[in-house]
């Protein structure tokens, strides 16, 4: 029953945003998965991802078959293509393959297995959907707000991160310096962010095959919230970003007719009366907060839990997705500080749900929610303030950022299950 709830819930929100993005004139999030049936796909490796965690209920021989399967039906559909003269000018030439395989999953799931067997397959096929189709939906978010948020903050946000020094504009000249090689980097580790958190969490789910269950808490469904409640904040905040409002249109975004001024990197706003201004109706409104810092954050989080190598991993793809995140001027770092929040709430509150909501969860939760409102409410309204005291408020931002990330610390520590040390007979004499 509670799949069946969550299935119709899911279903509903994509059919609104598909009639939303329709409103637009452009397809929604079903339109757009369903023509990737056929169509060359946006991300070929997004596919193949979504389809390696629906292998995680499969065994080793399922897993061989439908890989082999998917790679199959791509070569198929690529010497189709060749043979009629049909070139891909936009997307992967693969990854088709990995969604009829996934869909196949869900076929078989209702024609050939009954019971547990039925259930577990189906929550594989379902997760696996969810992560493909959860971009799908960001997209249409997106679209969204820049239809109906005409007016932005940005020169609000600009003034506030001075209070941090303006990061977005010192590691942009950063990244300026390193030349292509660190922006290509940088970007490959910003789009495929989804992949990353794909590894780390088949390596939380690599059991369930064997258990014949899925673990209470995983990557996946911090994933999946973060990007189910993050696109209603960018309706609250409307925000572009430094590259648009204060840049120059670099990167092939094209922003200098509707930005500021040509500031980004090189020379910081100055101080001044913030003033709503409004933008196109192209650009998205996604920044405050930054949900890729959120999700790389999870990514992170989660990583804790294996081995070194995967802790190196999770390490790495934070810091590199920081840096891209600044370094391109996609954000400013009063973003990344309310994303950062934003994670850690969220995680706590899942964690507690399972929990039952007990009062150290509660109250964790109710903290992190007021410091991440406080944060809105002070890029909002105290903007001025901020910008003219940074030796008080830069301080004051890291400390609520530190403070949410401690408490998180701490009491999850409290939640982990301890070892009960046994105790050992001691040895008793014997009769010779």
């Amino acid at each position: 029953m509670m799949w069946a709830a969550v299935g119709a819930v899911v279903l509903a929100f994509l059919v609104a945003l598909e009639i939303a993005a329709r409103h637009y004139g452009e397809p929604g999030p079903i339109t757009s998965q369903a023509r990737e049936v056929i169509c060359a796909p946006k991300s070929g490796p997004l596919l193949y991802a979504g389809m390696a965690l629906m292998m995680v209920v499969l065994t080793w021989r399922e897993r061989f078959i439908a890989l082999g399967a998917a790679v199959g039906i791509d070569v198929v559909i690529w010497l189709v293509r060749w043979a009629s003269g049909h070139q891909v000018t936009d997307g992967h030439l693969f990854g088709n393959g990995a969604l009829w395989v996934v869909l196949g999953g869900g076929v078989v799931a209702l024609t050939r297995r009954t019971g547990r067997e039925r259930l577990l397959l189906l929550q594989g096929v379902g997760l696996g959907l969810l992560l493909v189709t959860g971009r799908k939906t960001g997209d249409a978010w997106l679209l969204i707000t820049s239809k109906t948020r005409p007016m932005v903050l940005d020169q609000y946000v600009a003034l506030a991160d001075h209070a941090l020094g303006d990061p977005s504009w010192l590691v942009g000249r950063m990244v300026e310096a390193t030349g292509p090689i660190g922006a290509h980097v940088l970007d490959y580790v910003y789009v495929q962010l989804a992949v990353a958190a794909v590894v780390v969490a088949l390596y939380q789910l690599r059991h369930v095959a064997r258990e014949r269950r899925f673990p209470r808490h995983h990557l996946v469904r911090t994933f999946l919230v973060i990007g189910l409640v993050g696109p209603g904040i960018y309706m609250i905040f409307p925000t572009v970003g430094p590259i648009f409002a204060y840049g120059d249109g670099a990167f092939g975004t094209g922003g200098l007719h509707w930005a500021v001024a040509d500031l980004w990197p090189h020379t910081p706003p100055p101080l001044g009366t913030p003033h709503l201004m409004a933008y196109d109706e192209i650009t998205p409104r996604n920044c405050m907060p930054s949900l890729h810092t959120a999700w790389a954050t999870a990514i992170f989080l989660h990583s804790r839990t294996g081995p070194r190598m995967l802790r190196w991993a999770g390490t790495f793809w934070l810091i590199a997705t920081l840096t891209a995140t600044l370094g391109f001027g996609y954000h400013y770092g009063v973003d990344l500080v309310a994303g950062v929040v934003f994670t850690f709430t969220i995680e706590a509150a899942l964690r507690s749900f399972d929990r039952g909501w007990e009062r150290s969860g509660i109250l964790l939760v109710a903290y992190g929610t007021a410091v991440f409102t406080a944060l809105l409410v002070s890029y909002r309204f105290l903007p001025m303030p901020m910008a003219r005291h940074p030796w008080f408020f830069g301080p004051l931002l890291l400390l609520l950022m530190a403070s949410v990330v401690y408490g998180y610390a701490r009491t999850a520590r409290m939640w982990e299950p301890r070892a009960v040390w046994a105790n050992q007979p001691r040895p008793q004499p014997e009769l010779v």
